[in-house]
């Protein structure tokens, strides 16, 4: 950003923990493009603490407030209120950032992107990972040859995982939580990203606890030709988060582990990490 550029003006809709992890990163950021002009949350005690934590951010009366403010709104909300929000601040000219899941019915999620024309996109952190930069680099140079298998794994000692604590109303209904919205579409992004077009899904579903998220899931499906098993759990492990992405071909494997570590499948059978790889909290 040049001295004539003015910053970005950024509305947030949502005060919840992906709201307050932007306001602060743009804060831990003095020379960043973008500079947050108005924030609203239904709740007052999210508002409250962020409050404490942000003073300095304007806090409005109501979501029509944040558009008004903004160029750009981020609509960091609860699922099932993401097209209303979205749809708000398109019909006034701004641009929208969008939490996942862009909502909670997929015909309804789609006749929103066609509308909204060939301004939507899609991003997810893996885009910019450098973990993931590490395994399109193997894949490249030939460390797996001919894919002939990925694996994806998920495991949660509970669900919503701790620091999701303060969201369990939504994160754990099965109207718009679960485990496979919030954790599995990244690893699906990825394969989309890695190996081609998803197709071909068939599996199983378990809702076991009556008004709850699922908790296993068990799929079959196809990223562009390699064949993909999918399966996550909650309960059973002693970790928070737990997950393997792992890619198999006639050359080697690779996987990247627990959101951030790429590695390489040695000569013995183990993997190993890339000399420059970080855990996720780093990364």
């Amino acid at each position: 950003m040049t001295t004539t550029d003015a910053p970005l003006a950024l509305g947030i809709i949502g005060a919840g923990i992906m709201g307050e992890r932007l306001i602060a990163a743009l804060h831990g950021a003095p020379d960043a493009p973008v500079r947050v002009a108005a924030l609203w949350d239904p709740s007052p005690e999210a508002l409250a603490r962020v409050g404490a934590a942000f003073p300095a951010v304007p806090q409005v009366a109501d979501a029509a407030a944040v558009v008004a403010a903004s160029a750009c709104v981020y609509v960091a909300s609860p699922p099932a209120s993401h097209l209303g929000y979205a749809r708000a601040a398109l019909a006034a000219g701004r641009t929208v950032f969008c939490e996942k899941p862009l909502a909670i019915d997929l015909a309804e999620a789609r006749a929103f992107v066609a509308s909204a024309g060939a301004a939507g996109a899609v991003n997810f952190p893996f885009a910019s990972s450098p973990g993931v930069a590490a395994l399109h680099r193997w894949i490249a140079d030939g460390a797996v040859g001919t894919p002939r298998r990925l694996t994806i794994a998920v495991d949660f000692a509970r669900w919503p995982r701790p620091w999701q604590a303060d969201a369990a109303r939504w994160l754990d209904a099965r109207a718009e939580g679960g485990f496979t919205r919030e954790v599995v579409s990244h690893f699906l992004f990825l394969s989309h990203r890695l190996c081609g077009p998803l197709h071909g899904l068939s599996g199983t579903v378990a809702f076991p606890e009556p008004g709850r998220s699922e908790r296993a899931i068990d799929v079959t499906l196809t990223a562009g030709d390699v064949p993909v098993t999918l399966a996550g759990r909650v309960g059973g492990v002693a970790e928070d988060d737990r997950n393997t992405w792992t890619l198999e071909g006639d050359a080697g494997a690779i996987r990247l582990r627990d959101w951030a570590i790429a590695e390489r499948r040695a000569a013995d059978g183990t993997f190993v990490p890339a000399p420059d790889a970080l855990p996720n909290a780093q990364a």
